[in-house]
Formats: structure tokens, C-alpha cells, sequence
């Protein structure tokens, strides 16, 4: 591998079992069927790449049974690609059903495993025969979460040097075949921090994030600081001599870092939520990611780069950076893990390499991957698009490949962890970070900004909103301040604000009232969004602009995507449908969202709104009964457009909540997620609303370039969540968004 900092890869392939029930991250992520992906990895200039050849799914009745057929393809195409191939075996996993963590054979079964994979592919330089042993321990056999679902030190003891025995008894049997195989040897690395009556607890967790490094590196005797804690496990003390004698050092040592490695130990539990709080070895404390806590927020992955360095003198790698977060944020923690580790190295710590992680995203480990649930964190590559649609991730790792700065107007603002609303509880204040000096100066002038289009209208105030939840600097203008259809002010606002792209969030939204009041619908609707493409055309602005469902004339009887062909049925559609024509021909760069029916938490005229006001005061709520739409809510739907403007997507999009009903439908289903009496609903024909537009029976949206926004029924529930508050509050998407724990 070249000197320097290299970019490598990782595709997140864990195969956990819980119960009976395996989770396998290739099938999910559709990785485990799509070659092409290979050469996806290659044009992101990474010289290496973390790579599953997992024992559960190649050889679960072992080596003499394997199916090497998925290996082979995969591998040869690594190879002729010039990456450098890091070889996993057991990514999280207990392997096959035969054995587990706990199972003495499991070792000698995996080092037989092992050789097999060495004797196939004797060219592979680089093995993570097991990844994470301490992770995987805490998760397995302290926690229960996964198989083998044990709760005590002293499983967790055992799983961790079952683990760590396994990688010294296959790494000897890949160096039989290879002599000059390396041992990359991955953990997640972080700190804890705690009040002074938590410090027992603190000291502990601290030592045990060594505990599997410092077995494989033969220096666990009765000097070791968790000498006492491994024996009260009830392990007798020569169970540790095996290790003193068969030392397998890392050849690089890989770092793992989460935005939830770092922890903070509190014993003040009424300060936190509840679901927090937890007792161990008779502390009971609040375990919260410090992110949530510090008042100050820690230095992050530089010091404990340091510390591992001085610890082992080892060379270094970052093996997985990821946050699950939207995607600025995900630009910013990659960005930001970057400079430290270019900081530190110029301080003397050997780092080789930054892997970015999930290359093709995950699954439910918002959960710990203990349930199917659907929940996807995108990665460089978003698979819920087929062929996987390239984010802007990619950009940026294909920047820092080739050595170039960064360039996304967004990375000039903080990410979540480092800003005001991050809180969980009343901050706390560490002396140890107050004294810190942030290696982010602040900007010398104002960050380059959004510029939204809409100053008075539902959308525009949601974009200005959650652009202010992301931290992306924004100008949100009304027709006041600059008129779209004016070519001049147009170009007196770009002039004056110089952003990095133009949403525009505006428009006639009357469509009833459309049929007498042409003129005004379509210079809104029409001739406003051309002159915003033509400036943003010429200033190499992108640009996003909104359409409607209503660009359709329901004759499809299904739902429609992207490239059905448009015919309207009204003035509104219309000038909609003229709009997205000219609009692309003028700028085919631009981004063009079809959506549908909206209603969100911050204003009380959308249709949801309304009708559980009338049917929780008894009131007679009249809704069409035979006209099917797709519901959109806004805060999912503003999100999901950022995103991919953020990406530089272009074309047509369709983002509605993938639910489609009627009116009426929609109504009852609102007031039985909100436990709200319908008797006074009253569905009607649309033939008898008197509405002067025609609307299609059915212009539910669907897409075949992706369905980015949850299901209608979730969406609904957390629009009901934030009605029912006391007070008004932003729709963060931080909650969720908390990466792995």
C-alpha cells in the first residue's frame, strides 16, 4: 500500500444473527447481486478495499462444501481493477449455524476456514479474519442483543478471546500459504467521559476498549490494569497464558469511529431520557453519546489516533467512517475526520489510510440490526435508486483521492454534533473540554448560501426552516424582495447573493381559482420558474423547482412515474407541465420534484389539518371520495429534495409518501391514527364538490428512479407527534439519525 494517507473502501457486510435469524447486510443492500458495483468502488479512486469473503455464507458446512462461485467473480474483478483487497471472514457475525462466539471449536473451525481462503487466493495481502471481536462481544455475549444472547462478563470475556484466538489461529493458517499476509485488526475505538461518581465505570470501559488489541498483541498478564476485573470473571489466570505465547500483532491497527463512541456516565438519571438510564456492576447511570451532553463538544478522532499510536506504536488506519445523518452532515464528518487525521500524522502518528464506510449504505442499525424494519442509511452509492445512484459523497471521496480541496458550498457549516441544537439534556460542562481549542476557525466572511424562492408560501417557510435545523446557510426571498419573473431582479438577487444553488419554492397554488385567473397562474407557475432557469443556466447555478401530480390526467388507472406522459386536465397542471418542458430544455441540470398533496406540522390550512379539526369538534368534513392522490408530508419531502440537490441530481423526480388513497380515505385514516371520532367525515363524489378545475381520478405518484420518502402511515404518526406537543417544534430528523451505537 502507497505511503501516506490512502482512501480506501468498505462495504458494510455484517451477517449478525439474532435468535434464529440471520441479518445479512449484502442481500439487503443488494450488493451480493450487482458485479457492476465493483467498478462503481473503482472510480472513486480508493486503493483499497475491505472485502467479505464471510464464512457463514461461502463455506457454512465448511471449506470442503464451499461455494467459491460469488468469491471468484468478485475478487478476479478486484484485482483487475488494481484495488488492493482487504479480506473479511466474519463481519459481526457468530458463524455458521454449527457453532458461535462461545463454542471452543470455533476457533480451529475458522482458522481450517481461513486457510481455505488463503490456498484460493494466495495473492491477497491484507485479512480481517474477524472484525470488531470487542464490539462483537459487547453486542453478543454482555449486551444479548445477538447470538449467542448472553449477559454477563464473564461471555463477554470469553467471546472476546474466542474471537481473538480465532484471528491468531487463522492468521497462522493464511501466513502458512502467504508468509507475508498482514493482520488488519479492526475495533471501534472511542473514550468515556464521566462525573466523579461514575468514574469506576468510566476507568473500566476505558481499559476494556484495549482488551482484544492487547490479547493479540500477547500483553495481557497480572501487570494488566484489568487483571483483577478478568478474574473475578471467574476465568482461571492461565486461560490468558495462551496469548503471551502465540502473540499475533497487528500488522495495522484499524480504528473504527462512531458519532456514539464517545460516551458520557452520568449518575444524575432525572437530567436525561429514560431510555438512557441503565445499571452495571451495581452503578446505575445515564450512557449517552457525548454529542447529545457536552456543552463543548470533544476534539473528536485526533487524541484517540494519539492514543492508540503511543499505546502500541503500530501503524494506523481509519477502517470505517460513517454517520447516519443527511447528507451535508455526512460531507462534513468525512471531511472532518480527514483533517484530524492529516493533523495528527504531521504530528508524527503513522496513519495510512481513511476508509469510507457502507459504500452502498445499511440497514437498521438504528436498531443494532435486531429486527427488519426497513430503516436504510445511504451511503456514497444510494441503493433504494437502481443502479445505485451515485450522492455527493462520491464527489468528495473522489476529491480527497486525487488530493484536491474539498468543494461543497455546504461542508462550510458545522455538523450536528458541533451545534447548538444537539442537546439532549441541560449541557454539561467538562473542564477538560473547556480548556479545548477548536481546530474549525470560523469563517472569515458569510458561508455561501441557498437562495429560496417563497418567502410567503407552505414551502418556502419549510425550506428556510429545515435549512436552519442542517445548518445550511440560506437567503429566503419574497416577491418583494426579488419577483422571478422579472429577468432583472432575478439577476440582481443572484448578483447580490451569490448562492450555490436557487429552490424555488413558489407559484400559484390556487387551483380552483386557476380556471378564471390564467393569466396570473401561468406567469407564476410558467414564466417565473423559465427566467429562474435561464439565469441559473448561465450562472452554472443548479437549480429546483416543484410540480405537481396534477400535471396527469389520471387515465393511467396506476400510479405514475417520472417518464408517463403528461396531459392535464386543468389550468394549474398546465402551466406545470409547460413549466417542466421548458424549464430542462432550457436547463437540463436543473432538478424538477413532482409531488402531491401536502400537509406538515406547521400550518393549519393543509387538508389533514383541517379535516381533524372539524372531526374532533364534531363538525361535517366533506372529502372526495373518488379521486386518488399520493400524500406528501412536507418535512420528508423537504429533506428529500435538499438531498438531492445537495447531490446534483437533475430531471424529473417524484417524492410523495408511497401511500395512495383517496381524500376521504385519507381523512379516516388521520383521525384513527389520531384517536379522533369520523362519524361526521362525509365522503362525496367528485361530481358533486362543485369544484371548477377538473382533477384525474387518480394521479398517485410512484417512481422508477427511486422512492426516497417513507410510507404514508409513518409519516402520519410523526406529523401526529409534534400536533399533539404543547409547544411548536422543528421536525429535526436528528433523532433517528444517530449512527451506529
Amino acid at each position: 500500500m502507497a505511503d501516506g494517507i490512502a482512501l480506501w473502501g468498505g462495504v458494510e457486510c455484517t451477517v449478525n444473527r439474532v435468535g434464529d435469524r440471520y441479518f445479512s447486510q449484502l442481500e439487503r443492500n443488494g450488493h451480493a447481486h450487482r458485479p457492476g458495483d465493483l467498478d462503481r468502488i473503482a472510480s472513486l479512486g480508493v486503493k483499497a478495499l475491505r472485502y467479505p469473503i464471510l464464512w457463514e455464507r461461502t463455506a457454512p458446512n465448511g471449506p470442503a462444501s464451499a461455494d467459491w462461485r460469488w468469491a471468484d467473480e468478485r475478487l478476479v474483478a478486484i484485482r483487475r481493477l488494481g484495488i488492493e483487497a482487504i479480506a473479511g471472514l466474519v463481519h459481526h457475525g457468530s458463524g455458521p449455524p454449527h457453532t458461535s462466539l462461545l463454542d471452543p471449536a470455533f476457533a480451529p473451525l475458522l482458522a481450517d476456514y481461513a486457510g481455505a481462503v488463503a490456498a484460493r487466493y494466495p495473492w491477497i495481502g491484507y485479512y480481517t479474519p474477524v472484525n470488531e471481536p470487542l464490539t462483537t462481544a459487547r453486542f453478543a455475549a454482555l449486551y444479548g442483543v445477538w447470538y449467542p444472547h448472553e449477559r454477563s462478563d464473564r461471555r463477554f470475556v470469553e467471546a472476546v478471546m474466542n474471537q481473538c484466538r480465532a484471528t491468531v489461529l487463522a492468521m497462522r493458517a493464511i501466513r502458512r500459504v502467504n508468509p507475508e499476509a498482514r493482520l488488519v485488526q479492526t475495533d471501534d475505538l472511542g473514550k468515556t467521559w464521566s462525573t466523579p461518581e461514575m468514574a469506576p465505570l468510566a476507568w473500566l470501559y476505558n481499559e476494556r476498549r484495549w482488551l482484544a488489541w492487547d490479547l493479540l498483541c500477547g500483553r495481557v498478564d497480572d501487570r494488566h490494569p484489568l487483571w483483577d476485573y478478568l478474574l473475578e470473571t471467574g476465568l482461571p489466570p492461565d486461560s490468558f497464558d495462551w496469548f503471551r505465547e502465540n502473540p499475533c500483532p497487528p500488522d495495522i491497527i484499524g480504528v473504527n469511529y462512531y458519532i456514539t463512541s464517545e460516551r458520557w456516565l452520568d449518575h444524575r438519571l432525572d437530567r436525561y431520557p429514560e431510555r438512557y438510564a441503565g445499571s452495571y456492576r451495581g452503578f446505575r447511570c445515564v450512557d449517552i453519546e457525548t454529542p447529545r451532553a457536552f456543552a463543548v463538544p470533544t476534539p473528536g478522532i485526533g487524541p484517540l489516533l494519539r492514543e492508540v499510536s503511543d499505546r502500541y506504536r503500530i501503524p494506523l488506519a481509519i477502517t470505517e467512517a460513517h454517520i447516519d445523518a443527511h447528507r451535508e452532515d455526512q460531507l462534513r464528518w468525512l471531511s472532518e475526520i480527514w483533517r484530524a487525521a492529516e493533523r495528527v500524522r504531521g504530528e508524527g502518528v503513522d496513519i495510512r489510510a481513511i476508509t469510507v464506510w457502507a459504500l452502498f449504505g445499511s440497514f437498521d442499525w438504528n436498531c443494532l440490526v435486531t429486527a427488519d424494519r426497513g430503516y436504510y442509511e445511504p451511503g456514497p452509492f444510494d441503493v433504494r435508486s437502481e443502479p445505485p445512484r451515485p450522492t455527493v459523497v462520491t464527489r468528495l471521496m473522489r476529491e480527497l483521492s486525487s488530493g484536491r480541496k474539498p468543494s461543497h458550498p455546504v461542508l462550510q457549516g458545522d455538523g450536528w454534533w458541533r451545534r447548538p441544537g444537539r442537546f439532549l439534556c441541560p449541557p454539561v460542562s467538562i473542564p477538560e473540554m473547556d480548556q479545548w481549542v477548536s481546530p474549525h476557525p470560523p469563517l472569515a466572511r458569510s458561508p455561501q448560501p441557498l437562495l429560496i424562492v417563497g418567502a410567503t408560501g407552505t414551502l418556502g417557510r419549510a425550506f428556510a426552516r429545515i435549512c436552519s435545523v442542517r445548518n445550511i446557510a440560506f437567503r429566503l426571498l419574497g416577491r418583494a424582495q426579488m419577483d422571478m419573473a422579472d429577468a432583472a431582479a432575478v439577476e440582481q438577487a443572484i448578483r447580490e447573493h451569490r448562492p450555490w444553488a436557487v429552490v424555488n419554492a413558489g407559484g400559484y397554488v390556487r387551483v380552483d381559482e386557476a380556471e378564471r385567473d390564467r393569466e396570473r397562474c401561468h406567469r407564476e407557475n410558467t414564466l417565473g420558474p423559465v427566467v429562474l432557469a435561464i439565469a441559473c443556466a448561465l450562472h452554472g447555478l443548479p437549480l429546483l423547482s416543484f410540480s405537481s401530480d396534477l400535471v396527469f390526467d389520471g387515465a393511467k388507472g396506476a400510479p405514475y412515474v417520472e417518464d408517463d406522459p403528461t396531459a392535464p386536465l386543468n389550468v394549474y397542471g398546465q402551466t406545470k407541465a409547460e413549466a417542466e418542458q421548458r424549464v430542462l430544455a432550457i436547463h437540463p441540470q436543473a432538478l424538477v420534484v413532482r409531488t402531491s398533496a401536502f400537509f406538515g406540522p406547521w400550518d393549519s390550512v393543509n387538508f389533514v389539518s383541517l379535516a381533524l379539526a372539524a372531526l374532533s369538534e364534531g363538525r361535517p368534513f366533506v372529502a372526495a371520495s373518488d379521486i386518488t392522490v399520493t400524500p406528501t408530508y412536507v418535512p420528508d419531502l423537504v429533506h428529500a429534495a435538499l438531498n438531492l440537490l445537495i447531490d446534483g441530481d437533475a430531471g424529473i423526480w417524484h417524492l410523495a409518501n408511497r401511500t395512495a388513497l383517496t381524500w376521504a380515505e385519507l381523512a379516516q385514516r388521520a383521525a384513527q391514527m389520531a384517536g379522533v371520532p369520523a362519524d361526521t367525515l362525509e365522503p362525496r363524489p367528485s361530481s358533486r364538490l362543485g369544484s371548477p378545475a377538473r382533477r384525474p381520478a387518480c394521479s398517485a405518484l410512484a417512481s422508477a428512479r427511486g422512492e426516497h420518502l417513507p410510507p404514508l402511515d409513518d409519516a402520519l404518526a410523526r406529523y401526529l407527534q409534534l400536533r399533539s406537543q404543547a409547544s411548536e417544534e422543528d421536525e429535526t430528523g436528528l433523532e433517528p439519525l444517530q449512527g451506529r451505537m
